[in-house]
């Protein structure tokens, strides 16, 4: 139930407006081009399997790995869902 000014599907248009936003930030992370045959950091041999999978791919297993852990340690999304954090 919505109050005030807000319409009945506020709540859910909010939540499909993050998830699209999700989507897109990850679509906009994707490898573009063509695939590396060595790792940009380590110089590491890509495997063809990887390359054929990832087309564009930049980084071996191990690079990769790394940096998504450290891409997860900051994130621009607030998960706890205060009304203040999904204002635009």
């Amino acid at each position: 139930m919505a109050g005030g000014w807000a319409s009945d599907d506020a709540v859910q248009e909010q939540i499909d407006s993050s998830i699209e936003d999700a989507v897109a930030r990850a679509r906009s992370q994707l490898p573009k081009g063509e695939s590396l045959h060595h790792c940009e950091e380590c110089d590491a041999v890509i495997p063809e399997a990887r390359r054929q999978a990832i087309p564009g791919v930049r980084l071996c297993v191990k690079c990769q790995a790394e940096h998504d852990r450290e891409s997860a340690a900051f994130s621009a999304y607030n998960r706890r869902g205060s009304k203040d954090s999904q204002l635009r």
